[in-house]
């Protein structure tokens, strides 16, 4: 899991925060190794808890009143990730939820706003918001998770070859060029994606209406270095899981509903989809159990 979060990572620091800071000086400030000024801070009106993403909060009120944000990629500093599925799992709500319901709130005001070029406001609007905080959840939840297998099940229903191969290969490329030495992952990491896209739309809708989880804030849990601080001589004990824990019974159910897919789709079907449906199927099935993100001693 910690290679999966990396290609991740690595694709949101060193493309998209480049990028945001050499094309439109702003990039959403995400609490990881940033300097701010006291200044800005206080003209965009400091910190607000009006969602769960307020280090994004602050960052796009900054750049509304036209200060402008720098990257500095060459600069190395280290991250603690998630150690279990389940922390991961509630991270990423947060992540997906928060920008949401940022972007549900702050519309009006950025479209509205008269201290930045047209331009950035189409490039937040659209490219940092839209695209990448909503629409990317949504349409590969969609496509991979519903509308291939009900291709099978509907015949009459066919993708197109660029839809389907061409056009998703050259995305995965491009999103995974920032961590060459996983590219072996490729396959996998596209997989485990798929299965965090579920979670990903769910926590994008309730940011966008508002409702249920909208501001729930659970604290990340991450180990760091507590695991080498264990007393000499004592061997590691790995922590027991409740069988609540570890099965996740949406992962599972949508297994079963692949699974089932790709079974019609041998049996009855042109067998187009069939591998991918059962190694689609089999990841949520992993991840359903819980045999991902486990501890392991060094």
């Amino acid at each position: 899991m910690t290679r999966m979060q990396e290609m991740s990572l690595d694709y949101h620091f060193k493309v998209e925060q480049e990028v945001g800071s050499s094309t439109h000086a702003f990039f959403g400030f995400n609490g990881t190794a940033g300097v701010w000024r006291i200044s800005a801070m206080n003209e965009a009106g400091g910190w607000k808890d009006r969602t769960t993403v307020e280090d994004m909060d602050l960052a796009v009120r900054a750049g509304l009143k036209g200060w402008k944000f720098v990257y500095l990629g060459d600069l190395m500093v280290k991250s603690e990730l998630p150690s279990t599925f389940k922390a991961f799992r509630y991270q990423q709500h947060r992540w997906s939820c928060g920008p949401a319901n940022l972007f549900r709130k702050m519309l009006v005001e950025i479209a509205t706003n008269k201290k930045v070029t047209l331009w950035k406001k189409i490039y937040v609007i659209y490219n940092f918001f839209l695209v990448r905080k909503i629409i990317g959840h949504i349409v590969t939840f969609v496509f991979y998770c519903l509308v291939v297998p009900a291709t099978v099940l509907i015949p009459e229903v066919e993708i197109p070859r660029w839809g389907y191969v061409y056009l998703p290969s050259i995305v995965t490329i491009l999103n995974s060029i920032g961590t060459p030495r996983s590219l072996h992952l490729l396959i996998f990491w596209v997989l485990f994606e798929n299965v965090m896209s579920l979670h990903r739309t769910k926590a994008t809708l309730i940011g966008l209406l508002e409702t249920g989880r909208v501001n729930e804030w659970v604290v990340t849990e991450k180990l760091g270095d507590a695991l080498k601080l264990k007393l000499p001589g004592k061997a590691f004990r790995r922590p027991r899981m409740r069988i609540g824990d570890r099965v996740n019974a949406l992962e599972l159910g949508f297994s079963a509903y692949l699974s089932f897919c790709g079974c019609y789709d041998i049996a009855y079907g042109k067998g187009y989809y069939s591998l991918f449906l059962f190694l689609q199927s089999i990841t949520f099935f992993i991840i359903g159990v819980g045999y991902v993100g486990t501890i392991v001693p060094h």
